[in-house]
């Protein structure tokens, strides 16, 4: 039974973001100073709760709020006024805003925060679906005026995204720079099997100024990816992956599908690397190897996890 005591992520947002407990008033170590900006946000507001001096510390204090990434479970509780609340603490110096499938932020509240926080640096909002591209225009537009800009924009996931869009981004993103924006992205390529490991305020990031671009073959405003085959049988292999198809492990481009399991697919060189399953002979991958196979038992086993992501169950297509 779950300890009634524990804050849950609902009480954590609406308490934590401006609210005082009362509590003893002993001063804190100077250690907790250096450790706040390293906390995740969760952490953050939860800590605001357990005292009186951690709370007026976190209130008094502008570097942890610098950087601010939502993620789960906050994700799906962040609601604008609590963003705006939130975004608040940085007094109007917001280096990083990541809104990571937040999808009850709206564009009024991006446009609160971006207006009150005009030096933002790096903006991830991918999966927001209350933002429209509209919206992300009207963002954008405010934190590339003057001498500022957006070294990293992330917006993939929002809907309704047009080339008309795209070209007026690209005006606003590259208003400092000698080439277009379709030539820049070029010169950074983004490979199919490494988009998982771009994400928010980590050191491998891509050096792509936006994700989104028009796909060659499509013309639609999609992903789209390199080969990393350094000598390609296409004449063009950049392009989505609706156009052409990724090999899950590798990125290159596959003309034949060989199926992973579920919706993934691998080229044939990968898939006779990986081994196999005896009675379906589908292979698992790099993507989930940390929870397809269990090679310390017997057979191929795989893990299947519960909608929430917590329970599994094992099923093993070969009995010993």
């Amino acid at each position: 039974m779950a300890d009634s005591s524990e804050p849950s992520s609902d009480s954590t947002l609406t308490l934590a973001s401006d609210q005082s407990q009362p509590s003893n008033s002993e001063q804190l170590h100077d250690a907790f100073f250096f450790v706040l900006p390293y906390l995740p946000l969760y952490e953050l507001l939860a800590m605001s709760l357990v005292c009186k001096s951690l709370n007026d510390a976190l209130n008094d204090d502008v570097l942890p709020w610098l950087n601010l990434l939502v993620e789960g479970p906050l994700s799906s509780k962040l609601t604008d006024q609590i963003l705006i609340r939130i975004a608040a603490k940085a007094n109007g110096r917001l280096s990083s805003l990541a809104l990571m499938n937040c999808k009850n932020i709206t564009d009024i509240g991006l446009q609160k925060v971006v207006e009150e926080n005009p030096f933002i640096d790096k903006l991830y909002i991918p999966a927001c679906t209350g933002i429209t591209p509209e919206g992300v225009l009207s963002a954008v537009k405010i934190l590339c005026q003057g001498s500022h800009n957006l070294s990293i924009l992330r917006i993939n996931g929002i809907y309704n995204f047009k080339k008309q869009h795209m070209d007026t981004l690209a005006s606003y993103l590259t208003k400092d720079q000698n080439q277009p924006l379709k030539e820049l992205q070029k010169q950074h390529p983004i490979f199919y099997h490494e988009r998982f490991s771009f994400s928010a305020f980590k050191p491998k990031e891509s050096h792509q100024i936006i994700d989104l671009q028009t796909c060659p073959m499509c013309f639609e405003v999609r992903m789209v990816y390199d080969c990393p085959r350094g000598k390609c049988k296409r004449k063009e292999c950049r392009a989505c992956t609706l156009c052409i198809p990724r090999c899950e492990n590798c990125g290159g481009c596959i003309r034949s599908l060989v199926a992973s399991g579920g919706t993934d697919f691998l080229c044939s060189e990968c898939w006779f690397q990986f081994p196999k399953c005896s009675v379906c002979e589908k292979p698992y991958c790099k993507q989930h190897n940390n929870w397809w196979c269990n090679e310390t038992t017997p057979g191929f086993l795989l893990q299947l996890y519960d909608e929430n992501f917590v329970d599994y169950y094992l099923y093993s297509d070969i009995v010993f």
